[in-house]
């Protein structure tokens, strides 16, 4: 199998080190760690700095509902909002593996909002002041699983000619001819700079230089939603769709119009009134 030369090709492992068939050390799992990690030191953080009405003592459990929220969440959503349910009655145990990748950032921010509803009830802490410390903190989890989608050579981009582009060998159709593969946009790094580093970027210097947390409940998690849409409109110019479009639109682009959406009426609600009333 040979390509032009001008274009890298595509040959990362998914795997860190030996694997043994399916298992191993993957790093699409290792993204997720990474994330989940970032986010709870983050949270430390702002409990230590008294800008956080979760106690440092809590964080752990925070980010166990989190975890739980993010992996029931993305494999639904992927399932749900995706093409997985099509093939659920032939397979149905599929649904439960999740080495075999499939996770839907969509399903999983819903998957987090459900956790978080939950968490505040339970420890009596604001809804929207949790969901503003897990929005400014998100954009990590983001980066990372983008960088482990390139490094795993899935959700490439579209065809192009651009310097940079990538060739993935498994981007052709099953047994099609080497010279149908195409060098690509290396899109997966696209939204992991935008998705991922410049908006974990803007949430950080949101919360530590403003006081939009205090002030304005819901209004970084406003931001957030929005900012991300927008980010991920723009990744999906470049990304070969996945599923079939809805009303013209890739998926990723269709559902990131509600976040947009939930994220304006959180950005312009008006806040609730202070009575002064315990």
């Amino acid at each position: 199998m040979s390509f032009p030369l001008a274009y890298w090709v595509h040959n990362l492992s998914p795997f860190l080190g030996p694997h043994w068939g399916n298992f191993g050390i993957r790093y699409y799992g290792l993204a997720y760690v990474l994330g989940f990690v970032v986010a709870a030191w983050l949270l430390v953080r702002y409990a230590r700095a008294g800008r956080s009405q979760l106690p440092e003592a809590g964080v752990a459990d925070l980010i166990t509902a989190i975890v739980l929220g993010v992996l029931i969440g993305g494999r639904l959503g992927s399932y749900l909002l995706y093409d997985g349910w099509r093939t659920f009655f032939a397979d149905p145990l599929a649904l439960l593996r999740v080495w075999e990748g499939g996770m839907a950032s969509h399903g999983g921010f819903i998957g987090v909002a459900i956790a978080l509803v939950w968490f505040a009830r339970a420890r009596r802490i604001p809804f929207l002041h949790l969901g503003d410390l897990i929005a400014s903190t998100a954009p990590a989890g983001l980066c990372f699983g983008r960088i482990a989608n390139f490094i795993n050579g899935e959700l490439w981009g579209k065809i192009t000619d651009v310097p940079w582009a990538v060739i993935f060998p498994h981007s052709a159709p099953p047994y099609a001819s080497v010279h149908l593969i195409q060098p690509r946009h290396p899109s997966q790094l696209y939204a992991a700079a935008l998705e991922g580093a410049l908006l974990l970027a803007f949430m950080q210097w949101r919360f530590w230089r403003t006081e939009v947390v205090a002030t304005r409940p819901g209004r970084l998690s406003g931001e957030f939603l929005l900012a991300y849409a927008v980010m991920r409109s723009i990744s999906e110019v470049f990304r070969e769709p996945d599923a079939s479009l809805i009303l013209g639109l890739s998926r990723g682009t269709f559902y990131s119009l509600f976040f947009a959406a939930v994220g304006l009426w959180l950005i312009y609600r008006r806040p609730a009134m202070n009575t002064g009333r315990s």
